[in-house]
């Protein structure tokens, strides 16, 4: 096996890791995965002057074509689509109806007496999943049985180890690949990561050879966790359809007219194709029109951002949310302990202390006591950019694993990033055992992305429940959810107060409340959940309006407020689902006093009497 050795240039580490494989003996049948439909850039350390962009960016069938399998004195290409394509050599003799079939059926013997006559053969096989789908053996096709044993005897087959060939598939999420020939030990599995910074440095590099070295490398960062073609997309995009030359002059008004002002717009407007002018506006020049001397690099920033998450919602099929949270802990009242735990988690992420930073949080406790916000909050203090997982379960075979290997992927790529998954015991909880082994497929590819140890400092989950019992018990354990954080309701009037006080800001409410010398008042809000709490401010600030428009908050309104709002209650569960928060605590110090200074055995009998009750309701 000497003819797979590429001629020039530096191979990437997949590539590189599929020729060694391949030399040593190990495999002649290769699954190439994941980010398989993206470019590459060719010989990334030559003068990107001698060749254009188009000539050096290749498709990964074109790459292994023109490098990895350049020695190769034959090479098809086969999709169900286009069919069998000859890209090198001749077609073998008895093989000539190859160009007259699509269907795999008829296809792949043919394949198979090129393959075994055939030397020097190099077979690659696109968008493999639609020849050998995943799915139950006895629920697929007698077509769809016999590709997959058709392909599993090819890496049994001494005549193309012999014959010196390589058969290559290609797909894009190995779950929707059949199981039997991902777990084949002759067929080795070969993953194509997102491309790294250093590849998104060449590639900029590439685009605009003239750009700075530190302009540059702040476009790789900012680039993490998109293909290097999205890259080519938002740097050099193509003809596009709206009128360029009108979109540079609408970007040269936003940032204040002159002619510094004409050469960034130049560059913004490449950035901002297809973009609405409102949606321009709202990013360049939100409260009007952007002082000369204004951070041109921020403005730039911000627009690709906004590009990069535009890309990767659509990408993901809605199936994340980037979240863009506007306030800090200063809108945040009472929770000190929890506030000051989560700061400190904060610093160490922005000090990149990665080893002091938890691999994941969980926050549990009653509804409304305010995990999400705190949640948005904590991804303002810390920087990290926030994403909401949405609902990724799919009822089709096969396709909620594919879900979440593409969410898995972008996690990955992004870094420095915080999954917030909201009903944690909806998305990972113990499901029904009639789904077909699904439910223990996601849980257990979640706990192994959860406990990898690279991750850490560089993607944290935060997972937010109010029935942690119904969580699977080993995602709960230190090395992935390190840090079990309780929410609980207000215990004193001075609780009471701070909540009062930072939804009096957060929603910019005029008050003539004084504290402490009103605290009194808020006796009968202790026990309220912090929703409840906001819910009676704005009451009394509607109270307050029907005085006069602008009319301050007073006391009066507030203890009116506090009398007429009625919150929903069901006594027995909210206090069991304190009790599951208190239990599930790392920190005694997070308690309030009212638990803590009770015996653990009352709380744990109290805790089997309510479980008894109401820990079968949904």
């Amino acid at each position: 096996m000497t003819t797979l050795i590429p001629s020039r240039g530096r191979l990437p580490a997949w590539a590189d890791e599929l020729r060694r494989r391949y030399l040593r003996g190990e495999s002649a049948q290769f699954v190439l995965y994941g980010n398989v439909h993206d470019v590459i850039l060719d010989d990334p350390d030559g003068d990107p002057r001698h060749r254009s962009v188009d000539e050096r960016l290749l498709s990964l069938t074109e790459f292994m074509v023109r490098v990895l399998l350049d020695k190769k004195t034959g090479i098809v290409v086969y999709n169900v689509s286009t069919g069998v394509r000859f890209l090198k050599g001749k077609i073998p003799p008895g093989c000539e109806d190859l160009l007259l079939h699509k269907e795999p059926a008829r296809v792949l013997p043919l394949l198979e007496r090129a393959l075994t006559t055939m030397c020097g053969l190099a077979v690659i096989i696109e968008y493999a999943e639609a020849v050998c789908p995943a799915g139950e053996t006895s629920f697929s096709t007698v077509e769809d049985r016999a590709s997959v044993v058709t392909l599993q005897r090819w890496s049994m087959l001494p005549a193309i180890d012999r014959n010196d060939n390589v058969v290559v598939l290609l797909v894009e999420n190995l779950s929707e690949l059949h199981s039997k020939l991902v777990s084949n030990p002759r067929v080795a599995t070969v993953r194509v990561p997102m491309p790294e910074r250093d590849e998104r440095l060449q590639l900029v590099q590439h685009l605009d050879p003239s750009m700075p070295r530190a302009e540059a490398e702040m476009m790789a960062e900012v680039t993490a966790g998109l293909k290097l073609i999205q890259i080519k997309g938002i740097l050099a995009p193509g003809e596009a359809a709206d009128d360029e030359s009108e979109r540079v002059k609408y970007i040269t008004e936003l940032l204040g007219g002159g002619e510094s002002a004409l050469l960034r717009a130049s560059r913004l407007a490449q950035i901002t194709a297809g973009m609405p002018r409102d949606e321009i506006r709202r990013l360049l020049a939100p409260d009007g029109p952007v002082p000369q001397d204004s951070d041109s690099r921020a403005q730039l920033l911000r627009l690709i951002a906004a590009r990069k998450r535009e890309i990767i919602e659509r990408e993901c099929y809605g199936l994340i949310e980037f979240i863009e949270p506007k306030h800090g802990f200063e809108v945040v009242g009472g929770l000190e302990e929890v506030k000051k735990d989560l700061l400190l988690i904060a610093r160490n992420i922005r000090e990149g202390r990665r080893n002091r930073v938890p691999m994941g949080l969980l926050f549990t406790g009653p509804m409304g006591t305010g995990k999400t916000f705190v949640a948005e909050a904590f991804a303002k203090e810390s920087g990290l950019t926030a994403i909401k997982l949405k609902n990724f379960r799919s009822k089709w075979v096969g396709a909620t694993e594919s879900n979440l290997e593409r969410i898995l992927q972008v996690v990955q790529a992004l870094g420095q990033v915080m999954v917030i998954i909201d009903e944690g015991d909806r998305a990972f909880g113990n499901q029904a055992e009639d789904d077909g082994g699904t439910s223990s497929r996601v849980i257990a590819r979640i706990k192994e992305f959860m406990s990898d140890t690279q991750n850490r400092g560089r993607v944290l989950f935060v997972l937010m429940t109010n029935r942690p019992d119904r969580l699977d018990i080993d995602i709960k354990r230190a090395g992935r959810l390190d840090r079990k954080i309780p929410f609980l309701y207000p215990q004193t009037e001075q609780e009471v107060e701070t909540i009062v006080m930072a939804q009096l800001r957060k929603h910019r409410l005029p008050s003539e409340l004084h504290f402490p010398e009103h605290r009194p008042e808020l006796t009968p809000m202790v026990g309220f959940s912090n929703a409840d709490i906001e819910a009676v401010v704005l009451l009394a600030a509607d109270y307050a309006a029907q005085r006069a428009p602008e009319a301050p908050v007073g006391i009066e309104d507030l203890r009116q407020a506090a009398y007429d709002y009625l919150p929903s209650r069901d006594s027995e569960m909210l206090e069991y689902m304190e009790l599951l928060a208190v239990f599930e605590a790392s920190n005694r110090r997070m308690l309030p006093r009212k638990y803590a200074q009770v015996p653990l055995e009352a709380l744990q009998a109290r805790l089997q009497e309510l479980r008894l009750r109401v820990g079968s309701r949904r």
